[in-house]
């Protein structure tokens, strides 16, 4: 019952832009100057490119971009050589087509070149919110794309990744009748209680303790979670950026010395002690939903037989916890923050 009220609270008012619209991998060209991109690294300045990709006709698009690297963490160049980028659509080249309605979007990229094992990170994440998908519509949609890099600025070099889009912010509201909070922080009280234990667990599955639902770390509210709500309602903290996740287990991930934990393999539960009237709803959404969320990850071409097998028996874990009345409370209702309910 508390779920369905959180997801009426957000109930979708149209259905997602064209490009989320499909899960078939999008092949796309991307032609930049890419040296100087990866070199200066700013989170400011567009560089032009294009963009090319095959529309429903067969018919190879080029629409012009601004490009320019993003984030934090991984903008750093002893992190990922290759950063996260951000790419600036001209809507008025994208009108009716399958970038309808796109104009600044997150490219979720490799990181490093030289080892396999981040083309499997970035499948790996793709599959994390894929996961997130599967249990409410109250997320970001991603699209997995097959990536040619062109660098104009060494005669055309080319290299071919996966990546993906995630959908930008604005587009989210819109899909679910919503608005973006902009604020310096929150607090728990103000959250949909019901919808915020589902994304607590959610991210007790996935093994992330990197993230704050209600405040940011210099930045607008808040670490790795966007704000939502009608006006007059209680608000959305949804997540995003999961690669210091266990289920992600990225090479360049780094385990928060705050919580003392031996490795991103291990887990441990930050959701509200104040929620936990919502627990037994939360922990049979995900038992409904256990067929969907194995699925998910064998679903992607490229996802190599190890990376399935080992993402496999992450998931497994979870869920001979949540299968446990005794494990659900020695490792979610005693380790809940705040003060345990007396009734619990």
């Amino acid at each position: 019952m508390f779920l369905l009220a959180a997801a009426a609270q957000a109930k979708s008012t149209g259905e997602p832009d064209p490009l989320f619209q499909n899960l078939d991998i999008l092949e796309v060209r991307i032609v930049a100057p890419l040296s100087t991109i990866l070199s200066e690294r700013s989170d400011e300045t567009e560089l032009d490119g294009t963009f090319h990709y095959t529309n429903e006709a067969g018919e190879v698009t080029e629409v012009d971009i601004g490009l320019r690297t993003r984030g934090r963490f991984r903008r750093d160049k002893k992190v990922c050589p290759f950063p996260p980028l951000r790419l600036n659509f001209r809507k008025s080249q994208t009108k009716e087509s399958l970038l309808h309605k796109q104009d600044k979007i997150k490219l979720v990229t490799h990181c490093r070149d030289r080892s396999n094992a981040y083309e499997q990170t970035v499948l790996r994440e793709y599959a994390v919110y894929r996961i997130l998908n599967q249990l409410t519509d109250v997320s970001f949609r991603v699209r997995l794309l097959r990536v040619t890099y062109v660098d104009t600025e060494k005669d055309n070099f080319e290299r071919v990744r996966y990546g993906f889009f995630i959908e930008h912010e604005d587009r989210l509201a819109k899909r679910l009748g919503i608005s973006v909070l902009e604020l310096q922080q929150t607090k728990v009280s103000k959250l949909q209680p019901a919808y915020t234990n589902l994304i607590s667990v959610f991210h007790f599955l996935i093994g992330n303790t990197d993230f704050s639902p209600i405040a940011g770390a210099d930045e607008v509210c808040c670490h790795n979670h966007v704000l939502f709500a009608k006006e007059g309602e209680l608000t959305l903290s949804v997540p995003y950026d999961f690669d210091q996740s266990g289920l992600v287990d990225a090479p360049h991930g780094v385990v928060n010395s705050r919580f003392k934990l031996r490795n991103a393999q291990q887990r441990l539960y930050r959701g509200r002690c104040v929620n936990n009237q919502h627990l037994d709803a939360t922990i049979a959404t995900f038992k409904e939903k256990r067929e969907a969320i194995f699925a998910v990850i064998g679903e992607r071409e490229g996802v190599e037989a190890r990376t399935a097998r080992e993402m496999t028996k992450f998931v497994e874990r979870f869920y001979k916890v949540i299968d446990s009345p005794k494990q659900v409370k020695r490792q979610l209702v005693k380790k809940c923050i705040g003060e345990l309910p007396s009734n619990r």
